[in-house]
């Protein structure tokens, strides 16, 4: 019987020959992750189920990544990081990005691909429904609630479902204006947010080959807000170059067979497609640029797991460098990593930190979540009035980012950006 990609990961980790869509198997954990907001319960659930002095399954494979509510006065927020410290302690934990240490990283799913632990073929789980970014590198990556994680964390395994497969192709010149924020964004016009529930999707097509290893990150980041198990997609050359540097453990890349079954296909050519923009309040209510020209824009932000990497922050300086904000313009980097390279990556002689910085955006040096999912009242860039907003990240429902009134537009760092410099949604276009 022919496999999707998933399939094959899903059967390795079970020891299968072939797995079926439908059925369940019992698969093996190579990587769970955990963060600020679930580690307290996953270690409190663990402990009541495997006992108080119970040891993980494998302290290497556990990885802690505090990222959500880390740069706030919030005593629960602290206490949270609190938890994951003793938890760390108590079990030895040899991947502990701590907040405040030389080892912290910033948002977990950026922290875990600069840290080596997102392999193709493996099966990686994390308590965030954004864990689905490290389908970028061809694995099997999930979101799960804190009882699996649990359950995980004591056995090593965990029973899935083997969802169907849509495949999602992409064809084409991509436009000069148009990056895979865009792309994402199409997808989820046509699948919206219940279109793809429990269901892997896999993408393929020549701009999918061509894209870089952030990109390619952009676009399974977003799967989930169609309501998919998984994003998937071969790796790559760039990706293979990015685990070099990163990765000296050994993987084994999967490939669907060639006649694989999927549920069902999408041919998307992107040669005429335009900047999309998601208005509010849905990820799905998608509509191309020129169908919201205009519209006035109190706020701009650049930052989390979608739109805060460095590629990011170059498309955003691509477009603002020799002019100014309009607006107050908010930027937060995913991660040390990539608030260090804004300072060593340049354009044209200038650093995309002071290009920037001399705009007029307020650039934070604290890595993290920051407003993206809202946060206690002093969060970085969190939305307080009931304004409207454009955002990098990647969910405007009502309050997401803070103000139950405030309307938030979800866009790619081009279009960000060139909102930013009007005050208005703008093509990116006209500055590129």
């Amino acid at each position: 019987m022919s496999q999707t990609m998933t399939q094959k990961i899903l059967a390795r980790a079970s020891g299968r020959e072939q797995v079926t869509p439908g059925e369940v198997v019992w698969a093996k954990v190579d990587i769970l992750m955990s963060h600020d907001p679930c580690t307290p319960g996953v270690a409190s659930v663990f402990k009541k189920e495997f006992g108080q002095d119970a040891k993980i399954w494998d302290p290497a494979r556990f990885i802690l990544i505090p990222d959500h509510f880390v740069y706030s006065a919030d005593p629960q927020a602290n206490q949270n990081i609190r938890v994951m410290r003793e938890f760390a302690a108590e079990q030895n934990i040899k991947y502990f990005y701590d907040v405040g240490t030389p080892n912290y990283k910033g948002v977990c799913h950026i922290g875990l691909a600069e840290g080596g632990h997102t392999r193709p073929g493996e099966v990686l789980l994390g308590t965030d429904s954004h864990t689905v970014t490290a389908g970028a590198f061809g694995a099997f990556a999930i979101g799960l609630g804190i009882t699996d994680a649990a359950y995980a964390l004591g056995t090593g395994e965990i029973p899935l479902k083997v969802p169907t497969s849509i495949k999602v192709n992409f064809t084409g010149t991509k436009p000069s204006n148009v990056l895979a924020k865009d792309m994402i964004l199409a997808v989820l016009s046509e699948l919206t947010v219940d279109g793809a529930t429990y269901e892997a999707i896999e993408f393929s097509g020549n701009v999918i080959d061509e894209l870089s290893v952030e990109e390619r990150m952009t676009i399974c980041n977003m799967v989930v807000e169609c309501g998919a198990k998984n994003g998937i997609m071969v790796p790559n050359q760039a990706t293979l170059d990015y685990l070099a540097e990163r990765n000296d453990l050994p993987f084994e890349i999967v490939y669907p067979d060639e006649d694989a079954e999927y549920s069902r296909v999408l041919n998307i050519d992107v040669s005429d497609m335009q900047p999309m923009i998601a208005k509010p309040h849905s990820p799905d209510n998608v509509v191309p640029i020129e169908k919201v020209a205009n519209v006035a824009i109190s706020q701009a932000y650049i930052g989390s797991c979608t739109g805060g990497k460095l590629e990011d922050f170059i498309a955003a300086a691509r477009v603002i460098k020799g002019n100014k904000v309009s607006i107050p313009t908010y930027a937060v980097p995913a991660t040390k990593e990539v608030f260090h390279k804004t300072i060593t990556t340049q354009i044209d002689g200038v650093s995309v930190y002071q290009i920037l910085t001399d705009a007029g955006v307020t650039l934070s040096s604290e890595s993290g979540c920051a407003a993206c999912c809202g946060g206690p009242p002093d969060t970085f860039g969190r939305v307080n009035d009931p304004i409207s907003v454009i955002s990098t990240t990647n969910r405007n429902f009502v309050g997401r980012m803070g103000h139950k009134r405030a309307n938030i537009y979800l866009a790619s760092p081009y279009s960000v950006a060139a909102a930013a410099i009007t005050g208005r949604i703008t093509n990116p276009g006209e500055f590129l």
